[in-house]
């Protein structure tokens, strides 16, 4: 029986990609038969070399492999695995494209066309059928057992991970530790404590545990010798979660450095790539709402000028990613000298946080109000996208003066760029404050990818519509 993430069922997902991607060959021929011959370069039907044949799945399936796209801890989450595969398929047919380059130029462009698109298609979608089955059928995901030896911060994260990642196969055995003197024995905390760290042995043994995760605070990090001795000639993979959430400002990542594997506590929250394909995708899509919003942008001009005195274009310093400075463009909503006014509008939340925004601000004009509303008043931001002073989603760009109030755990949110909508704006916007939409932004950084970009954008213009929240 196949497993899920096992060894046999990479090997199984290996022959459905190669025998799928032939098929999508051989269904591309046969689609383009439907293309008027005006449009394309064949004379006749169209023909696949033997040489093509036999280089399709060879390029696919290296691709793939040096991709890991069957790696285990690459494709837990659905949204991971089908954004390396998409990236795989079109790695590979940009392989397959300069193939066809160097040796048959006369290889149809809609035939190409029709392969990848029909490939990526069907690459896609056994996965989801199988993550269906797999679901449904409660199929054996080659379940492991883990164990945990810590239940403080880092080792409840841990747990809740772990909890989150049952459905391929991780299993929580429970903890180890001294349970705390002032819990309750109906906890939940108290249940999953299986005993005193001197019992680990026994409890491995007794649980047929796989996994042991050692996630002991700093001040404990002596007793990681004597547990390691404790397993050393068990079979069990003994891993060690080091003690830097508190240190760490943005992501952490292994890496080598120069022979010594070290921890790096500044990881970019964005790696090259992901940076390049954002800023292209920021371009590309600016670009086209620019265009389109030209006259709604005219028509506004010409409303704020009739509505009050003073410029259209309202220029703010705000703070951009990793704390750079830059002017950031709305169309102005206030009354002239509207931040002179700011002392007396804020106010302090019981706990001393600050609260900026308000429903009845009376600085704001008549037809400030609709624009804020509607959040038509964010239009002259797409300058600062296409200048690269901000992205078109990302943690919204603060006032200098409130990011200098920042406790040090919310500095995390400018480790990506700043964008016009995020993650805060479609759960909540200003009906939350400063101190509770962090968070929202701490999520995005921390699980940043592009389909999470596009998510939020296609979700945008959906809160708008409502308007909660936006004054």
């Amino acid at each position: 029986m196949l497993r899920r993430f096992g060894v046999n069922y990479a090997i199984f997902s290996i022959v459905i990609d190669v025998a799928l991607t032939l098929l999508a060959l051989a269904a591309a021929t046969f689609l383009v038969r439907y293309i008027p011959d005006s449009m394309t370069n064949l004379r006749g039907p169209a023909y696949i070399s033997p040489y093509i044949m036999l280089a399709v799945p060879l390029i696919w399936g290296i691709t793939f492999l040096v991709l890991s796209v069957y790696d285990p801890k690459r494709i837990y989450k659905a949204i991971d695995e089908m954004q390396i595969v998409t990236v795989a398929t079109l790695s590979s047919a940009l392989l397959f494209a300069g193939l066809l380059y160097l040796g048959q130029r006369d290889f149809s462009r809609w035939v190409f066309i029709l392969f990848v698109s029909v490939d990526l298609a069907l690459l896609l979608g056994w996965r989801i059928v199988a993550r269906i089955i797999f679901r449904i059928s409660r199929m054996p995901a080659g379940e492991r057992q883990v164990l945990i030896v810590g239940t403080g911060e880092v080792g409840q994260r841990v747990g809740q991970m772990i909890e989150d990642y049952r459905s391929v196969g991780l299993n929580l055995s429970g903890y180890l530790d001294e349970a705390p003197q002032d819990t309750e024995d109906n906890s939940e905390l108290v249940v999953h404590v299986l005993g005193p760290v001197e019992d680990v042995r026994e409890v491995v043994q007794a649980g047929h545990i796989d996994d042991v995760v050692i996630a002991l605070p700093q001040r404990d990090y002596a007793q990681i010798n004597h547990l390691v001795l404790a397993l050393h000639d068990l079979p069990v993979n003994v891993r060690v979660v080091p003690d830097y959430f508190s240190l760490a400002l943005y992501r952490a990542s292994v890496e080598d450095f120069g022979g010594l594997p070290m921890i790096n506590l500044r990881d970019p929250a964005l790696n090259d790539v992901q940076r390049l394909v954002k800023r292209m995708f920021d371009l590309a899509l600016s670009s086209i709402l620019l265009s389109l919003a030209m006259l709604p942008m005219a028509i506004i001009t010409l409303l704020i000028r009739l509505d009050s005195h003073g410029p259209i274009i309202f220029r703010q310093q705000r703070v951009g990613e990793n704390g750079r400075l830059f002017s950031m463009y709305k169309f102005r909503s206030m009354v002239v000298g509207a931040e002179t006014m700011q002392d007396v509008v804020n106010e302090m939340t019981e706990d001393g946080k600050v609260l900026f925004k308000k429903v009845d601000d009376p600085r704001v004009t008549r037809i400030g109000r609709f624009l804020r509303h509607t959040s038509l008043d964010e239009l002259p931001q797409l300058f600062n996208v296409w200048k690269g002073d901000m992205s078109l989603v990302g943690p919204r760009p603060e006032l200098p003066w409130l990011v200098g109030q920042y406790e040090p755990w919310q500095h995390k949110r400018l480790a990506v760029p700043q964008g016009m909508t995020g993650w805060w704006q479609i759960n909540g916007r200003a009906d939350k404050p400063l101190h509770l939409h962090t968070e929202d932004d701490l999520y995005y950084v921390q699980n940043y990818s592009l389909w999470m970009d596009i998510y939020i954008l296609l979700k945008t213009p959906w809160v708008v519509v409502r308007g909660k929240g936006a004054y």
